[in-house]
């Protein structure tokens, strides 16, 4: 038995995205997509959180948390194209003032998957107008909100954005496109670099301190066959392109597109202060000359070797390549925000053991001397998870959608007490 002692000031607590907790955010393109049938569940009411943040954060505040990732829905403030609502902005700064009255940090989301219906009109992230569009939705916001934020996080998963929006098609606009995706994707690192800039503008204008990152999805790509020499090149360059190649566009400058020339991004060097990570798990690849999807190749989470452990989804849950993945952000030299971990699962001492081992793995980290700062847990609540609809539970917190009641899970507590004392420890789990 052993025990990790976590720096001072370790930022704890649990990240949410607005389309997923709040409930009838009606001018959204997702809002849209559920709407014209295109998934089995809408979202509807979600968790009713638009109207029942200060219950929640009475909650996440008892579960010792000090610290709460959410994001602000863009379709909200900006009803139609330049139209800003001022009740939307006073919402959102009412949901921060509960934040500090608790005693919360606010780890603030610009983009969590979701479009104003008006620029999905005009073609979403394909269109290059977006990254001006989406820097003056930045600028607003800050404006506005700046002095009670001290974190924000620009763009969440564009990596898993772009996969779902523009290649698999299970979100709007539904896109099997390569060439869009890779539009899409380069108009996301551009509107990150522009909108890191005018957060800092904005906040050194007015004297506000600023730190600003992403949520990186960190996918490991690992092949389904070690001897095979295709599997595990495509691992390999999957990985690259999936993780490294991101990373690299926003702090060096150089991004490269699969099919597309590079492209040097003079002002994206160093646009991130902190390295923002979600972690889950494994993706195995699997050269398969018929299979769909990219030719030739077909990604799983799943490996009847490999894989000992799945949640409800069937995702791999493996929590020893968290330290493979906050090793990649070594060579930055910032500090590192696990901004999403989490498990669906129907067996709540699953999770209390995902979370431990998660956290053992954290310690590690740590002894090794990697600078992570904090660990936000997905999700506070139950909730609305995109395609999947409702089934998925990844709440330390279980929502009765029929009711709205909350019930706070075993799992909630265990990790409550670990954010109480800043230390774990480390037993066989």
């Amino acid at each position: 038995m052993s025990e990790v002692v976590f720096p001072q000031g370790f930022l704890w607590g649990t990240a949410t995205s607005a389309h997923q907790v709040e409930g009838h955010n009606t001018n959204n393109d997702w809002w849209a997509w559920e709407q014209a049938g295109r998934v089995k569940t809408p979202s509807g009411a979600a968790c009713d959180q638009y109207h029942r943040f200060r219950d929640d954060f009475d909650l996440a505040k008892s579960l010792h948390h000090n610290a709460h990732r959410f994001s602000i829905e863009w379709s909200r403030i900006e009803l139609r194209e330049g139209e800003f609502d001022p009740q939307a902005i006073a919402h959102y700064r009412d949901v921060l003032a509960a934040l500090r009255e608790r005693g919360l940090e606010p780890v603030v989301t610009l983009h969590h998957y979701t479009n104003p219906i008006w620029l999905a009109d005009q073609g979403g992230w394909t269109n290059p107008k977006v990254v001006d569009y989406f820097t003056r939705f930045v600028h607003h916001v800050v404006e506005e909100l700046g002095s009670q934020v001290r974190i924000w996080l620009t763009i969440n998963e564009p990596l898993v954005y772009m996969w779902m929006h523009y290649l698999d098609g299970t979100g709007p606009p539904g896109a099997h496109d390569l060439g869009q995706a890779m539009q899409a994707l380069e108009h996301l690192v551009r509107a990150h670099v522009a909108a890191y800039h005018e957060i800092h503008r904005v906040a050194t204008q007015h004297g506000w301190p600023a730190q600003v990152t992403i949520a990186m999805h960190a996918q490991p790509f690992t092949p389904c066959r070690w001897w095979h020499p295709v599997d595990q090149f495509i691992a390999r360059v999957s990985t690259r392109v999936y993780n490294h190649q991101f990373l690299e566009a926003v702090m060096d400058g150089r991004l490269r597109l699969p099919g597309r020339p590079p492209v040097r991004l003079p002002d994206a060097h160093d646009t991130l202060d902190i390295i923002g990570m979600n972690f889950y798990g494994r993706v195995f690849m699997r050269f398969v000359p018929t299979s769909g999807g990219w030719p030739g190749i077909r990604c799983s989470t799943r490996h009847h070797r490999e894989v000992t452990e799945r949640n409800f989804l069937e995702w791999d849950v493996h929590p020893p390549t968290l330290l493979t993945v906050l090793r990649w952000a070594k060579p930055y030299g910032k500090p590192i925000l696990i901004t999403e971990n989490g498990i669906c699962t129907t067996d709540d001492r699953q999770r209390e053991r995902f979370i431990l081992r998660h956290l053992a793995v954290v310690g590690q980290a740590l002894q090794e001397g990697l600078p992570v700062m904090g660990y936000l847990y997905w999700s506070l609540l139950d909730n609305f998870e995109w395609a999947d609809g409702y089934g998925p539970r990844f709440g330390l917190i279980e929502v009765d959608y029929a009711t709205q009641a909350r019930r706070v899970r075993d799992s909630a507590t265990r990790y409550a007490e670990i954010c109480r004392t800043n230390r774990l420890v480390c037993e066989d789990v």
